[in-house]
């Protein structure tokens, strides 16, 4: 009786838990709290944003969705030069990412794409 007593408990307090955060709640923004560093740069683009990151010794980047929730084909490609792309593609609803590498002291690129459209920045940050 206690267990079942327990796991009833739980059932009631998970689901008023998701009742209170809603479907959607996290959105766009909380996919920015997947790269660490400070944000150095944004590139939009007509169906999203690439987003790029910096750390003291690493680089990080994402592209995110303008409109998330629709299942998409989406990438990105992230290079430091000297070494090999870091990249992340698929069929996603809010982002493609994070990717990271090390670039200390290195010249990085980024290419994100959503759907059809794409996003470049050269090299930067040099």
């Amino acid at each position: 009786m206690r267990k079942q007593l327990a796991y009833g408990l739980a059932v009631v307090i998970a689901a008023s838990g998701l009742a209170l955060a809603g479907p959607g709640s996290q959105g766009a923004e909380a996919a920015a709290a997947s790269c660490s560093g400070r944000k150095v740069r944004t590139v939009p683009f007509r169906t999203g944003e690439l987003r790029i990151y910096k750390s003291r010794q690493y680089v990080c980047a994402m592209t995110v969705a303008k409109r998330p929730g629709v299942r998409q084909k989406m990438s990105i490609a992230l290079q430091a030069r000297g070494s090999r792309v870091a990249k992340d593609s698929g069929i996603f609803t809010v982002r493609a990412g994070p990717v990271t590498v090390y670039a200390l002291n290195r010249c990085v690129r980024a290419v994100g794409f959503v759907g059809n459209k794409k996003a470049s920045t050269g090299w930067i940050l040099c």
